[in-house]
Order: structure tokens, then sequence, then C-alpha cells
């Protein structure tokens, strides 16, 4: 074949190889843990398959940053990435930008977990397909809790008595850099996820409601902002405030905390064979704002979606629905601990083998807080943003609860002003 000729279909994603023409689809794959790694093991068992190649863009943790670098290749309608990775709460932001899944799944989708499919549709269309759940989680060190006799902890003013506790004693036994809780404090969207957990234990609701009403500013929710700012330099690091996922598990997959909050991809981590604390750590729901309060997990995950401006969208969207499928959700769950968004594989003797906790997580999912993506739309990344920076203004003592939301509760009106 001409070299120009060759050229020119390359571009346009073509590929000749072993006489027959190959597409090449670009993925966007997070690699937080083990996530690109375990994507490029799916994405390569792809491509063998199909003859296809794959290219893996890689993306930065941090998910604001993340959906940052998604809006600017997809409002110039670049075709660089065919297939992206996105959060459940990015949907409706990116949906313009989507190709319509809907004919390609058929019956399909119905597999799925309905929370799942809830986030992944847009005006009645399917514009993602559900890869896998999380919903925030307690991590704790068992063998600490027994050494210091104390249960795990089902109100936040338990888990604050005993992470002081915990962190005074081995402190005492010369480990200074011993902590009694870790978590997400950054200014980002992970914040989001921490606080509106916060908020939820203790009642204190939704920071919009799905009339699409603003209710933050309430006494419970300013109660469980300071609980949290209360924890900031006395069981938790000050360090905190900048502390994403990643952070906070090194902290605790060092064996230098006593509780950490995180998705369940940590579990394959702090279960590895490098690990300082395999064996020794359990996991829980999240614990409740007192007695009165609730048991609340912010429900997160991530979807694959097709660029409607990809060159190849019927390729594209052949990878995702491979990497969707139950085979791939249940390999991902054995090897990562991703949790599947396909209601049937949580009775898998496999993954429950590689996941002891994996029974009790369907109902966490059913049961998860939803962030307001829905009901505030375009609108969503505006309110996530000013409501996080409201939070670590509170947790970095520069402003106090009430005041902080009341504030909050204007500059969400302004917003609101704009429609959503």
């Amino acid at each position: 074949m001409p070299r120009f000729l060759a050229g020119l279909l390359a571009a346009g994603g073509l590929v000749w190889s072993t006489g027959a023409w190959a597409v090449e689809i670009s993925i966007s794959c997070s690699s937080l843990g083990k996530e690109y790694e375990i994507c490029k093991q799916g994405v390569d068992a792809w491509a063998k398959k199909t003859g296809n190649t794959v290219k893996i863009v890689s993306t930065p943790n941090s998910a604001t940053e993340r959906l940052a670098l998604y809006q600017q290749l997809l409002a110039a309608g670049a075709s660089d990435v065919d297939v992206f990775q996105i959060d459940v709460v990015w949907t409706g932001l990116l949906g313009s930008h989507l190709q319509d899944l809907t004919a390609k799944v058929q019956g399909a989708i119905d597999d799925h977990l309905p929370t799942m499919v809830e986030t992944s549709r847009v005006g009645g269309k399917l514009m993602a397909m559900p890869w896998f759940a999380d919903a925030g989680l307690l991590y704790y060190r068992q063998d600490l809790l027994d050494k210091y006799k104390r249960p795990v902890p089902q109100t936040w003013s338990d888990l604050t008595e005993t992470a002081r506790l915990v962190q005074e004693g081995e402190r005492k036994e010369g480990r200074g850099d011993f902590w009694g809780f870790v978590w997400q404090g950054r200014a980002y969207e992970g914040l989001t996820t921490n606080a509106v957990e916060w908020v939820s234990s203790y009642n204190g609701g939704a920071i919009v409601d799905e009339k699409g009403e603003i209710t933050i500013d309430n006494p419970k929710a300013a109660e469980a902002l300071k609980a949290a700012a209360g924890w900031v330099g006395t069981i938790t690091p000050e360090g905190v405030l900048n502390y994403t996922e990643e952070e906070s598990r090194g902290v605790f997959q060092a064996g230098n905390a006593l509780f950490m909050r995180n998705w369940p991809y940590a579990w394959a981590l702090a279960q590895g064979a490098d690990s300082t604390i395999k064996d020794k750590v359990g996991i829980a729901p999240l614990p409740k704002g007192g007695q009165d309060g609730r048991h609340a997990g912010t429900l997160g995950g991530q979807l694959l979606a097709v660029s409607k401006y990809s060159k190849n969208t019927d390729t594209a969207a052949d990878l995702v629905m491979y990497l969707t499928g139950p085979e791939e959700q249940k390999r991902r769950g054995i090897q990562g601990s991703f949790n599947p968004t396909i209601v049937s594989l949580y009775g898998d003797n496999d993954i429950a083998r590689a996941n002891p906790f994996i029974g009790d997580l369907v109902d966490v999912f059913t049961n998860a807080v939803a962030r307001p993506a829905t009901v505030t739309g375009d609108n969503y990344n505006k309110v996530s943003t000013e409501f996080f920076n409201t939070v670590h203004q509170v947790l970095s003592k520069r402003a106090e609860p009430a005041q902080a939301l009341s504030r909050l509760d204007r500059d969400l009106k302004r917003i609101k002003r704009s429609g959503w």
C-alpha cells in the first residue's frame, strides 16, 4: 500500500494489519490504585479478540482535574479519545457530547444495578454503560480494635472516641506518626463525597433535594461539619486538607492509621502481598451521625461512554460492551475489587472468595446517597465546587459552619437563578 495512503487512513483510526483493516481506539483510564493495570488487561484482551488496537490515554487522579480535561477536549470536538471513563455525576454534564448507546445494548442494560443505570441516562437516552459501582466505606484495623478491646464504631462519636484512645496508645509505644482517622480533605470532588456522607448521616438532607430546592443551610448539616472540623489536628493530620484517595490510602496501608474512609478499590491493595496490613483490615458501613442518624455512603462508580466525535463509534461501542460485560466485570471484581454493576455477579462464588464483604454491598449501593447531579444538570460542577470550597473553609478553621452554610445557600441560589 502507498505510504501516503496508509498515513491518511491511520489518521482516521484505520490500521492495515495482517491483510485486513483494523481500527485503533483510544480510551481514557484512571490510574488510581490498580485501575490502569486492570484496564490495560481488559482492553488488551478485547484487542486480541477483535484484531483492533487500543491506546490508553492516562488522566489525572483528581476527579476535578479529569473533568476539566474532558470538558476541554469535548468542547473542542476533538476525536483524541473515543471512549471516556466518566464519573457517575458527569453524565448530565457531558451528555451532549456523547453517543446514545440505547440501540447498542438492547436488553443487556436490565442486568445492571438500577441506581447505576439511572446515572447513565440523560433525558431517557442511555449515554453511558455502568462499569463498576462504588460507595464510601469505613476501613478499620481489626488487630488494633482487638488489642484495645473496642468494637467497630456505629456512630461518628464512637469513631472519634476509639480513634483518640488507640492513637494515644500507639503513640505511647513510640509510633509518633500514628493517626486515628484519614479521609479525603482536599478541595475537590472527593471532599464533596465525604461531606455529603457526613451531612446525610446526621439527617441533614442533601445539598439540593430531588425537587431542586436548596436544603444545605440547616442545623444538622452544621453539626456534621463541626464534628468533621474537630477531627483535623486531633485524630486526623492537618495534611488531610490536601489528601485525595491515594494519600489517605498511603497512610493507612503503611500501618499509620486506625480508620480510613475510602472506596472499595482500596481493599485489593490493602490485601496485596506487599501490604504491611494484609489480613488485618475490616470493612464496615460509615458511621451514623448519632443514634437517630443513618449509615450513609455516597454513591460513586464509573461509567464508560463513547464520544460522538469518535471516527469509529461502532467499534468504540463494541469495546464498551465488552468491558462492561459479565466476563470482564467478574475478572475486575476478582483481581481489583471493582464492584460489579451486574446484579447476578454479587452471588458469584469466585468474586466472594476474593472479596468477602461483597455480599453486603448490594444493600450499600442500593441505599447509597446520590449527589445532586441529576437535578442540577449542567450546573452540578458549579454546585459541587461551591460546596467543597465551603466545607474546606470550615475544616481549615477559616469559617464557622453555620455562617459558612448561610453563605453557601446564598451562592447556590445565585447559581439556581441561571436554571436547573
